[in-house]
Formats: C-alpha cells, sequence, structure tokens
C-alpha cells in the first residue's frame, strides 16, 4: 500500500476563475469566483500554497475593481459537490521547517482577509462540500448560502493534529455563540460528525439555505437583495464573559478527562477560542497562525495525515482480486439469530437490497433476532434516518426460520453462531448439503481458525472469513480472511460484498485474532496479568491515558463482555503462546459475573474501573508492582513483538494495513496514525525490533 506522505505529489491547484454577473433588478455587478482543480467530482477542490496564491491574486484584482467602482458585490463557490474541501493534506504533511509552515498559515489569512477587507459586500455561495479551511473560507465572507443538499459542514482540523487557523476559532463563537462554537471545533471533529445545510443555517453558520436545482440562480438573486438592503442580515451580539468562560472550562475539563494531554492540537483549539472573545481580529489570526505552525511541525499531525491518506486509499483494497471474479450476490443467509446475526442481517438488506433470511435452532430465538430487526428499524423511522416505507421494505425483505433448507436458494451464507470451532464446522457441513455448488460460505468469526472450520469441507476453496465489528452498522471496517484454500472468487466475492456494504475492507491471512483482535486482546491481557502481578486496577487502567485511546482497558472489556475477552484471550493463548497470559483475576470476575467498571461521571467521559474487582487478583497477585508508565511500557512491548510476528507470519502485507485496521476497527485516533508511527516514534520499534516500521518520515516529522 502506498502513503500518502512517503513522496511529495505535485499540488493539485485549485484554480480561481472571476466572471462578472448582472444582478437582477439593476443591481449592478456582481464578481463570481469559482474555485475549480480542473478535475471531477471525485477529485476534492482542496487549497495549496498554488492555489492560495491564485486565489490571492483574483481577489486583489476584484478588490482594484471594487474600489474603482466596477463591482458592487464578490461572490464565491465551487465546482459542482464541492465548494472546497480543506488545505491541501499532503502538501501541508511535506512542510519541512516552521518558517514554511508559518508562512503557509498567514497566506491563507492574507487571502482570506481580502474578502473581509473588499470594500463591498462578500458572500460565499456554499454548494457543497466545505471542510476545514473550506468552511473558514466561506466564514470570512459577508454572508452565506448553502444548498440544502450539503451534507458536510465542519472544522475537523483538531481532529487531524491541527486547529481551525484561517479565522475559525475566532469566527465561530461569533456567529454562532460560544457553546455551538465549541461543539465545531471540539466535540464534532472527535464524533466526526458534520453539520448538514439546515443544521447549519439553525445556528448560525449559514444564513440561508436554497434548493438545489437552481442554487446558484437563487443565491444571485437573495445576494441582490441584500446588496440593495431589502434583506438585512442580523448577527447575534457577541457572549458575555462569564458565559463564555464558564463554557471554556467545562470543556478544558472534558479535554482533560478525555484527551489527557495524548495530543496538543485539541488544546491548542480550546486556547484559540478561549483568547477570541476579548482579542483583535489581528492579534487572533496572528495566534492561530503561530498555533497552526507550530502544529503542522508537529508528529502527531503527520500521523494525522498519514492516518487520513490510509483511510482515503482504503477504498481501493490492497491485495484484493479483480472485481470480475466475485459471484452475484442476489439472496443472503444468516446462520444464527443472536445480536451480532441480526445486525448483519439488517446491514445487508439494508444496503444490498437483496432478501435475508435468519436462521436458528427454535422459533423463540428467530423470533427474537426478528425482534431485534425490528427494533433498530423502529429507531431509524422515528428518527428520521429512514422513511417509513423504507423501513417497512427493509422488514419485508428479512425472513425467520428454523428451516436449514432455505438457505438453498442463497448465493451467500453467514455464520454467526457461538465461538465454538466444533459448533461452526457442524454448521458449515450441514449448509454444504443444501447449498448450492457456486454459494459462497461465510463466518463471522473474531479470532477462530477459518482454515479448521473449512477443513473437513468438500469444497473448503468456497469459505471466506467475513469479520465484522460491533456495531455492525457504524463500525467500518471488514476484515476478509484469506483461508488456506479460500478460492479467489470466493475472495472477490467478500471484497465485492464489502464494498456494497459500504465498509472498507482488509484482506487478512488466516491467523489467530487476524488483526483487531489479536492485538486488542494482547493490549487488555498485558493490563491485567500486571494486576495479576499487583498494579492497582487504577494505576493499570490510567496506564495508556498518553496514548488518547476511544476508552481505557477496562471500559473497553465491558463494551466486549468480559466472559468474551476471557474466551478470546484464552484461545488466542492455545494459539500462539505464552505471550498472551493466564489471568486467574479475570476468570474469576467473569465466574461471579462481577461488574467491572462503574458508570461514566457524565455522557462522554470514559467510566472508571471499579476499584472493588482489586480482591478478584488479591488471593493470585506475585510480584512487582508497575507505575502508569511500567505498565505503558509493557503493554507498548508486547504490541511491538506481536506486530514482529503478524509481519514474519504475513497476516497482512505491510503495516500500513494494520494501522488501517486499528484505525476503523478499534476506534484508534488519527493522531496516533493507527499503531506502527506511535512504535516507531516512542523508539518501541527500533528497541524490540531493531528497526523502524515505516520509512523515517511517513508519518513523522523526518529526524534528518
Amino acid at each position: 500500500m502506498s502513503t500518502p506522505t512517503a513522496e511529495r505529489r505535485a499540488e493539485r491547484v485549485t484554480h480561481a476563475h472571476a466572471r462578472d454577473i448582472r444582478l437582477p433588478g439593476g443591481g449592478g455587478t456582481l464578481a463570481l469566483v469559482t474555485l475549480d482543480n480542473g478535475l471531477d467530482h471525485t477529485k476534492p477542490t482542496t487549497l495549496g500554497p498554488l492555489g492560495i496564491a491564485e486565489l490571492t491574486a483574483t481577489l486583489t484584482g476584484l478588490q482594484a475593481r471594487a474600489a474603482a467602482g466596477e463591482i458592487v458585490a464578490v461572490a464565491v463557490t465551487g465546482k459542482p459537490y464541492f465548494f472546497v474541501a480543506g488545505a491541501d493534506l499532503t502538501q501541508v504533511g511535506s512542510i519541512t521547517d516552521r518558517p514554511t509552515a508559518l508562512a503557509f498559515a498567514r497566506a491563507g489569512h492574507a487571502a482570506y482577509e481580502l474578502l473581509h477587507s473588499m470594500g463591498v459586500p462578500t458572500f460565499a455561495f456554499v454548494n457543497g462540500v466545505a471542510l476545514g479551511g473550506g468552511l473558514e473560507l466561506a466564514l470570512n465572507c459577508d454572508y452565506r448560502t448553502a444548498a440544502s443538499d450539503v451534507r458536510a459542514l465542519a472544522l475537523p482540523e483538531a481532529g487531524l493534529g491541527l486547529v481551525p487557523g484561517w479565522g475559525g476559532a475566532y469566527l465561530v463563537p461569533r456567529l454562532v455563540g460560544i457553546e455551538k462554537a465549541l461543539d465545531v471545533v471540539l466535540t464534532r471533529p472527535a464524533t466526526n460528525k458534520p453539520y448538514a445545510a439546515d443544521e447549519a443555517a439553525s445556528i448560525g453558520l449559514v444564513d440561508v439555505v436554497l434548493d438545489p436545482a437552481d442554487f446558484l440562480e437563487e443565491s444571485i438573486r437573495w445576494a441582490a437583495r441584500v446588496v440593495s438592503g431589502e434583506i438585512a442580515v442580523e448577527r447575534r451580539p457577541l457572549d458575555p464573559a462569564p458565559l463564555w468562560d464558564g463554557a471554556v472550562a467545562v470543556a478544558r475539563q472534558r479535554l482533560d478527562a478525555v484527551v489527557a494531554g495524548s495530543r496538543p492540537a485539541p488544546g491548542r483549539a480550546l486556547d484559540l477560542v478561549a483568547e477570541a472573545r476579548d482579542a483583535s481580529r489581528t492579534d487572533a489570526f496572528a495566534a492561530e497562525d503561530e498555533a497552526l505552525a507550530d502544529l503542522i511541525m508537529s508528529d502527531e499531525m503527520r500521523a494525522s495525515v498519514y492516518a487520513f491518506g490510509l483511510v482515503s486509499a482504503g477504498k481501493r483494497p490492497a491485495g484484493a482480486p479483480d472485481r470480475s471474479l466475485a459471484q452475484p450476490v442476489t439472496r443472503v443467509g444468516i446462520v444464527g439469530a443472536g445480536l451480532m446475526a441480526a445486525q448483519i442481517a439488517t446491514l445487508f438488506a439494508q444496503r444490498l437490497g437483496v432478501p435475508v433470511v435468519m436462521r436458528d435452532l427454535d422459533q423463540e430465538r428467530v423470533d427474537k433476532g426478528l425482534a431485534a430487526v425490528k427494533a433498530t428499524v423502529d429507531r431509524l423511522t422515528s428518527t428520521g434516518r429512514m422513511g417509513q416505507a423504507a423501513g417497512a421494505r427493509l422488514l419485508g425483505s428479512i425472513h425467520g426460520t428454523t428451516d436449514l433448507a432455505e438457505f438453498a436458494s442463497c448465493d451467500l451464507v453467514i455464520e454467526a453462531v457461538t465461538e465454538i470451532l466444533d459448533l461452526k464446522k457442524r454448521v458449515f457441513a450441514e449448509l454444504e448439503t443444501v447449498i448450492a455448488p457456486t454459494a459462497i460460505l461465510a463466518t463471522n468469526t473474531s479470532a477462530l481458525s477459518v482454515s479448521a472450520m473449512a477443513a473437513d469441507l468438500q469444497h473448503p476453496e468456497r469459505v471466506v472469513g467475513l469479520h465484522f465489528f460491533n456495531p455492525v452498522a457504524a463500525m467500518p471496517l471488514v476484515e476478509v480472511v484469506q483461508a488456506e484454500h479460500t478460492s479467489l472468487e470466493a475472495l472477490a466475492t467478500g471484497f465485492a460484498v464489502a464494498a456494497k456494504l459500504r465498509k472498507t475492507a482488509v484482506l487478512v491471512v488466516d491467523r489467530p485474532g487476524f488483526v483487531v483482535n489479536r492485538l486488542l486482546v494482547l493490549l487488555l491481557g498485558v493490563i491485567v496479568d500486571a494486576v495479576e502481578h499487583g498494579t492497582p486496577v487504577e494505576v493499570a487502567d490510567r496506564a495508556l491515558r498518553p496514548l488518547g485511546l476511544p476508552m481505557p482497558p477496562f471500559e473497553l472489556f465491558d463494551l466486549v463482555g468480559p466472559a468474551v475477552g476471557l474466551h478470546v484471550l484464552t484461545s488466542l493463548r492455545e494459539d500462539l503462546g505464552d505471550r498472551f497470559p493466564r489471568s486467574p483475576g479475570l476468570e474469576k470476575l467473569v465466574a461471579d459475573g462481577t461488574r467491572i467498571v462503574l458508570p461514566a461521571p457524565a455522557k462522554g467521559l470514559p467510566k472508571p474501573v471499579d476499584p472493588a474487582i482489586q480482591a478478584a487478583f488479591t488471593e493470585q497477585a506475585v510480584g512487582t508492582p508497575l507505575d502508569e508508565a511500567g505498565v505503558r511500557s509493557s503493554v507498548l512491548t508486547a504490541l511491538t513483538v506481536e506486530v514482529g510476528h503478524m509481519l514474519a507470519e504475513g497476516v497482512v502485507s505491510a503495516p500500513q494495513q494494520i494501522d488501517l485496521c486499528m484505525i476503523l476497527g478499534a476506534g484508534w485516533g488519527f493522531h496516533l496514525g493507527g499503531l506502527t508511527p506511535y512504535l516507531d516514534r516512542t523508539g518501541y520499534s527500533e528497541r524490540v525490533l531493531g528497526r523502524r516500521l515505516l520509512p523515517d518520515g511517513v508519518a513523522n516529522v523526518p529526524t534528518v
């Protein structure tokens, strides 16, 4: 897999084309600037140094025309589907020194300041995606229209190792108020949830939402009414200092609890917003420049650019067979009707639009599975995420049965039964007696050997692993598992299905735990092993805070289910040896059904470990307790060793695919770059393996 920062590509220049438009009603001339990189809608419009320079030149010329009275307004819009998708991260990520980073930050501000100081009203006609520097371009205009079908308005910088550095930290709280601004700048980047046009208008990010069918014409007519004075847009007053300071204090407490100093960008963004109330525009923009320059030269930002590139490239899976080899899938069977089976059935029916049959041993289990499907559909329709008619069609396409023979007409059958190898083998043996010769068999196993499941079949070549993650609808990764005899046709079908489900598929070879579970369960195993040797559970639970993971280890254990975690840990230990430790304390917790974590102190905050579980480990505790740094070092050392084994075993073809799996399957933040960039920059890969896992400069600031 190629990496986005391994070598600098030439800038895909976004040009700024200006043309004159006569405003209706004799209102004078509006100069319309269209930003376009000359490529189709699959290549987003972004701004690099050359694009910024061209925009500056165009706007400078228009400013002179405005001063001469030749134009009465200036508007900016984009090519179809895109306003501007932000700064060109590949160009930003290739900057090698801070002076160049600072110059880039200042150049963006200088270009956008021309919109503020044009001398005539300026408008942003937001016709498509407006992210980061793209949304900030619109914010620097006096007025903003947006097409009603725009679904991506956001400032994602804090999640990419940067800050809203071209005016966002200063302008947003003035437009929408401090509380909403903190949502725009900090909360939404963390949850990757952009604003749709209507929602953006409701808080004041845009002024009016117009029909996309004639969006440009309607925007021009609206602008003419503003220029003539027929429409006056009111702006909210600046929030009072006590409200501002109080909201910032609450946000800072939340950052301390969630981010815990693992990356600098969210804290720098919050500092800028905190200071924006009393700062002058000039001083606030200068502070944004300095913060942006610092962060461009940080390893976290380079890791974020690397991660962003991996996720983007993941739409073209490495190692996937030719798509023409894939079998058509017109009916899907699911063996089992439990939680995962119901989720998988719903996803297949919704995304593939094909009939799905769920089968279980008795009608009671089948009914529970169908009830789970209905509950999901009811939730989607009640929240407006799915229409009533679509919901009815979806429910009508999922059928439950106890009759194995109903799989006879399925092109793809997925088993999702309990993680017991003999049970799964028995299921496959039964299926082989009823399914069509061309049908593909898949397993959703999270850790067991797919090759062993298929070993006794007459046609093991038709078996492929499709490992979905819980919750199935939300988690974007599918590990496509190639077993010993998996045919290219079965493998191609797995990848084709994943693509239609809008999932990112990663090819993994059939080894225990594949990628995500092998590493996550090892991490959890090392944590509980430290407790087994006398480390207090609270110390062990805090040890990984500097990584900024989605949740603490014991909360993760609680999420996957202690019994499931123990089962997978035991299974991996049997297959891979003592690197996966045994935990008598965990066995006792599972046997007793003991609660592991306490409720979160507030919504969105981590759930702390229950100190009372220490008692389950006390009788067995032998050894020297570790402090947080010691536990963290044990975990990172173990992960480094395991990555070395995985690469040697050929579980994946390159470290980048391990990183992609950890980002999409484990929710690890972009600031880590997955796993291997963090092991490189903290020195573990060289100390443990004797080598870097990625070339210097690929996901970090080059050391030379």
